[in-house]
């Protein structure tokens, strides 16, 4: 595709997606950093890679509120092992009017999220938040996680570093029985585009 293509496609994808149109596309990084709680609830941690699918999905209309979509999975594997730790499947969204991002994703072992946050049309990285008990942006889980690994909060911070790279940073607070303090389950990575 010709410079002069590419550049007009993302001025296209920024006027419909705003701060997401420089997701779209595959990603994959393998120098993932997860500290989580292990088996003995200790603490684990683990070097992963990861891809991450991204497309354009939207625009979607909800009566009065114009959300513009994208699709997203996401996979991770330990490295060294064969089999996924971790998958994802969701939406994020991000609506011109009050500026807000959503994501929307499910987690095979019984994990439904919403986060929330606040970007401009040009902005190159923002935050993304969930809490225990918000109907707005919250976290619902299964019965087990909810007294073994109770979630406290989410917190998301995605940053585009280049048009062919991004890094994200989230935190999630865990409540872990017998323990006063919380837990921080902390994941990291820096993504490259693929296509």
């Amino acid at each position: 595709m010709p410079k002069s293509a590419k550049v007009g496609r993302m001025t296209d994808l920024r006027n419909e997606l705003g701060p997401l149109a420089g997701l779209v596309g595959t990603w994959r990084g393998d120098k993932g950093q997860d500290k989580a709680p292990s088996d003995k609830r200790g603490t684990q941690d683990n070097v992963y890679r990861e891809e991450i699918v991204f497309e354009q999905l939207g625009p979607i209309q909800n009566h009065e509120q114009n959300l513009h979509v994208l699709r997203y999975s996401t996979k991770a594997w330990r490295l060294g092992e064969p089999g996924t730790f971790h998958e994802e499947l969701g939406y994020w969204s991000w609506e011109p009017t009050t500026q807000e991002v959503l994501r929307c994703f499910l987690i095979p072992r019984g994990i439904s999220l919403i986060a929330g946050g606040k970007a401009e049309r040009d902005a190159t990285g923002f935050k993304l938040m969930a809490q225990r008990g918000s109907c707005t942006f919250g976290i619902c889980v299964n019965p087990f996680l909810d007294r073994e690994f109770q979630i406290v909060s989410y917190e998301m911070t995605l940053k585009i570093l280049s048009p062919d790279s991004f890094a994200y940073a989230q935190d999630t607070v865990l409540q872990l029985p017998g323990r006063k303090d919380l837990f921080h389950h902390t994941d990291t990575n820096t993504l490259f585009r693929v296509s």
